[in-house]
C-alpha cells in the first residue's frame, strides 16, 4: 500500500516504514504527526484519487531528525560582459518515518 501526500508545497509518494526528507518542520524529535493532505491511496487492488484529497485518509509519521542538506552552488554568468556571480546555500530538512497509512472504509461516498 502506498499514498501520495502533500507537505509544504511538495508531493511525496510514501509507503509504510519508509523514511523521507521533507522541508524543515518546527517540531521536536520523536513527536508523532498526522498528515491529513492525502492526494492518492493505492493498495494492490484499488486506487483512490482525491478531489483534491481523499476523504477520511491520513498518514501517521514520526519526526526522526533535523539536518542540513548538501551545498548547492548557484553560478550566474553573461558572456563577454565581465558578469559573474557565485552564491550557494544549504536547505534545512526534517527526516520523518511513515508509520501508518489509514483510510476510512466509508470515506469517498462509494
Amino acid at each position: 500500500m502506498y499514498a501520495v501526500i502533500r507537505m509544504a508545497g511538495f508531493q511525496f509518494k510514501v509507503e509504510k516504514q519508509q523514511q523521507i526528507r521533507v522541508p524543515k518542520l518546527d517540531l521536536p524529535i520523536g513527536e508523532k504527526i498526522t498528515i491529513p493532505e492525502v492526494l492518492l491511496v493505492s493498495d494492490n487492488e484499488k486506487t483512490t484519487v482525491g478531489t483534491p484529497t481523499v476523504p477520511g485518509a491520513t498518514v501517521e509519521a514520526e519526526v526522526l531528525s533535523h539536518g542540513r542538506g548538501e551545498k548547492i552552488t548557484v553560478f550566474k554568468m553573461k558572456r563577454r560582459k565581465n558578469y559573474r556571480r557565485k552564491k550557494g546555500h544549504r536547505e534545512n530538512y526534517t527526516r520523518i518515518l511513515i508509520e501508518a497509512i489509514q483510510v476510512e472504509k466509508n470515506g469517498g461516498g462509494e
